[in-house]
C-alpha cells in the first residue's frame, strides 16, 4: 500500500490487512461479503450459493483442470513473471494447488494466515512442470481423503483466518473460486505464449461463483 495516510488509519483502526470497510473507529475485513453487508446494515442475502458438496466437486474439478494445463506451459517459461505483477508463472502453478491444501489444513484447525496459502514447502514441487503437477495429484488426494472423512459436511464449524472468524463453508467457497481464477489466468497465459490447447473449463464450470470479473488485476 503506497498511500501513507491510508496506512496510518489502517495502523490507527488495527486493521493488520486489506482491504478493509471502516467507520470511526470500527471496520470490517472485505474479503467476507456477508459481513460487509452486516456492516453496512443492508437487507441483502448473502452466502455461499453452492453447497459444500457442490463447491468440493467444483474445487477437484479446478484441480483435475490444472493438472491439465500447467505441463502444457514448457519449463524455460516458469521464470517469466505475469502481468502486473513481479510474480513467475511457477509461483503461480504452486498456488492453484497449495490453496486447496492450505484449506483441508485449516479446515483440521490451523490459522488460515495471510502466507499460509503460498507457503513452499520443497523446491522439488516448483523446479518443473512434472513436479508441480505431481504435487498437485497429491493434494488432490488430500482433499479427497479429507471430505470422505469429514463428519460435519454442512462445514458450518468456524475456522480462524486472517479476516476474522469464518464458516468452514465460506473459506470452502473462497478456495474454490480462488484456484478457478488462476485457472483462468493460466490459460491466458498459454494463450500469450502461442501454446495452442482444449479449453478444460467454461462459463458454466464457474457459475454459482463470487469469480472476480478481470482475469488479471490492472
Amino acid at each position: 500500500m503506497e498511500d501513507a495516510a491510508g496506512r496510518a488509519e489502517l495502523q490507527r483502526i488495527g486493521a493488520r490487512s486489506i482491504p478493509v470497510l471502516s467507520r470511526g473507529d470500527k471496520f470490517v475485513f472485505a474479503q467476507n461479503i456477508a459481513q460487509v453487508v452486516a456492516f453496512l446494515k443492508l437487507d441483502e442475502k448473502t452466502g455461499p450459493v453452492l453447497s459444500p458438496a457442490q463447491l468440493i466437486e467444483r474445487m477437484q474439478r479446478f484441480i483435475d483442470a490444472a493438472l491439465v494445463i500447467i505441463p502444457l506451459m514448457p519449463d524455460f517459461r516458469l521464470h517469466q513473471e505475469v502481468p502486473n505483477r513481479p510474480r513467475p508463472y511457477r509461483a503461480v502453478a504452486h498456488h492453484m494447488f497449495r490453496i486447496p491444501e492450505a484449506f483441508v489444513e485449516a479446515a483440521g484447525g490451523a490459522f488460515f494466515s495471510h502466507g499460509l496459502a503460498s507457503a513452499v514447502a520443497r523446491p522439488e514441487d516448483i523446479a518443473s512442470t512434472a513436479g508441480l503437477a505431481a504435487y498437485g495429484r497429491g493434494v488432490r488426494d488430500k482433499v479427497a481423503a479429507w471430505w470422505q472423512a469429514t463428519a460435519d459436511k454442512s462445514c458450518q464449524e468456524t475456522v480462524q483466518t486472517y479476516y476474522g472468524p469464518q464458516k468452514l463453508h465460506e473459506v470452502l467457497e473462497r478456495s474454490t473460486w480462488h484456484i478457478a481464477q488462476h485457472d483462468r489466468q493460466w490459460m491466458m497465459l498459454l494463450e500469450m505464449a502461442g501454446i495452442a490447447f482444449e479449453r478444460p473449463l467454461g462459463d458454466e464450470d464457474f457459475a454459482d461463483l463470487p469469480m472476480p470479473k478481470k482475469v488479471w488485476d490492472d
